[in-house]
C-alpha cells in the first residue's frame, strides 16, 4: 500500500497510452503539410486545438478552420488520419496496473483530450483489448472536452476534486507534464513526474505485476 494516498489520478497520454506527435507531423507531411510541428506540439498549442481540447469546437468545424489556417483542401477523413497518428497503443501491462489498482484504492484518470482522439483511443481499446472503454477501468475518467476545463488550470483540479469528494493530500497524480504537476503539487496533491520511466516499471506498481 502507498502510505497516506487513498485515490490515484492517472494522466492518459504517456502514462497510460503511449502517444508521439511527431507521427502526425510526418503523416501531415505527406499530403504537403510540413510544418505541423509549427502548429501543434504538446508544449505551445494553437488557439484552435485549445478550443477542441475544451470542446468549444466541434469537429466539423475544427476541419473546416484547420484548412483555412494550414491553407489546404484535405478531406476530413486525411486530417482526422494524421491527427490520430500520434495515438500509438495500450500498453497491456499499463492496463492490468489499472484493473489490479482498482481493487484497492479510488482511481481517476484526468486528460486533456478531444472527441476526435477519444472516439479513436476507445474504439482501439475496444477492438484490441476488448474493454469498452477508459471509463471501465477507473472509478470514474476526466475529459478535458466534456468538462470544458484543461490542465494545468487549477480549476480542473479543483473540479476533480470537487465532483468526486477527494482530498488532494490524500491522492496521488501521475502526469508527465511538469507543468501540470506544478499544478497538482501547489494545490496539495502528492504527485509523480513520469520522465525517463514508465507507468509499469514504478515501484509502487512494479509489483502488481509479479
Amino acid at each position: 500500500m502507498i502510505k497516506n494516498i487513498e485515490n490515484i489520478i492517472f494522466d492518459l497520454g504517456n502514462v497510460i497510452l503511449d502517444i508521439d506527435t511527431e507521427l502526425s507531423k510526418i503523416e501531415f507531411g505527406k499530403y504537403g503539410l510540413r510544418d505541423f510541428d509549427k502548429l501543434y506540439t504538446l508544449a505551445a498549442q494553437s488557439e484552435i486545438f485549445d478550443r477542441l481540447e475544451v470542446g468549444s469546437i466541434a469537429p466539423k468545424d475544427f476541419y473546416d478552420e484547420f484548412r483555412i489556417i494550414t491553407q489546404t483542401n484535405l478531406t476530413n477523413d486525411t486530417i482526422e488520419h494524421c491527427w490520430n497518428a500520434l495515438i500509438m497503443d495500450y500498453t497491456p501491462a499499463r492496463i492490468e496496473i489499472l484493473k489490479k489498482i482498482k481493487q484497492k484504492y479510488r482511481t481517476f484518470i484526468l486528460s486533456n483530450t478531444n472527441l476526435i482522439h477519444y472516439n479513436f483511443y476507445t474504439l482501439m481499446l475496444q477492438e484490441k483489448y476488448r474493454i469498452a472503454g477508459l471509463e471501465s477501468l477507473v472509478e470514474k475518467a476526466y475529459f478535458s472536452h466534456e468538462i470544458g476545463l484543461k490542465k494545468p488550470g487549477p480549476e480542473i483540479f479543483d473540479y476533480v476534486l470537487a465532483n468526486s469528494k477527494l482530498i488532494a493530500a490524500n491522492t496521488l497524480f501521475i502526469d508527465d507534464n511538469e507543468s501540470n504537476i506544478n499544478t497538482a503539487n501547489k494545490i496539495g496533491f502528492k504527485t509523480i513526474l513520469l520522465k525517463n520511466t514508465t507507468l509499469e516499471k514504478l515501484e509502487i506498481f512494479s509489483s502488481l505485476l509479479q
